[in-house]
Order: structure tokens, then C-alpha cells, then sequence
């Protein structure tokens, strides 16, 4: 399943989370993640990055400033944030 399906899928409920957390270097592009965005948020979701910062579309076409993405319900970001958080402190 492609990137926007993922997003279109937790916008009509078939999911909960999605997380893509790449290894350090990768930078994800904004047309794999733009549309999917608007979609999610539109639906009352919420789009992060692991800092726990909107993703910012208008800097190019990577997401050079963010590393990660999280993608759930606004009830769920702080228990997802939090944890993609420590796991990435562990990485270090």
C-alpha cells in the first residue's frame, strides 16, 4: 500500500497510527505525503513529525527539517509522540 493509502485509510477509520520513521540520512519527499496530509487533517486527524512539529510543505521537495512522521487521532499524539520519542533517545 502506497504512502497516500496509508493516509486515506486512517482518515476513513481503518487504522489508528501510522508511523514511518526512516533511518537517519532519509529525508521523505512532499508528494508522497502533501495530499495524505490535507486528507487526515481534514478528517480531524493530526500530521507530525517526531519532534512534534507540522510538516512544512513549502521548504522544497524533501521534508529536509523533519525526521519521521506520525500520523493518528488527536487523542493518541501524545502517547505516540512520546514513545516514537523515547525510542529514538535509545537509538542514539
Amino acid at each position: 500500500m502506497d504512502s497516500q493509502a496509508k493516509y486515506g485509510a486512517l482518515a476513513r477509520g481503518d487504522g489508528a497510527i501510522y508511523l514511518r520513521i526512516p533511518h537517519r540520512g532519509y529525508r521523505e519527499t512532499v508528494w508522497d505525503n502533501a495530499a495524505g496530509s490535507i486528507i487526515v487533517t481534514e478528517a480531524g486527524g493530526m500530521v507530525k513529525d517526531a519532534s512534534g512539529n507540522d510538516l512544512d510543505f513549502s521548504k522544497g521537495r524533501r521534508l529536509d527539517r523533519h525526521r519521521g512522521i506520525i500520523v493518528t487521532n488527536k487523542h493518541l499524539m501524545p502517547l505516540v509522540l512520546k514513545a516514537v520519542q523515547e525510542a529514538m533517545k535509545e537509538e542514539h
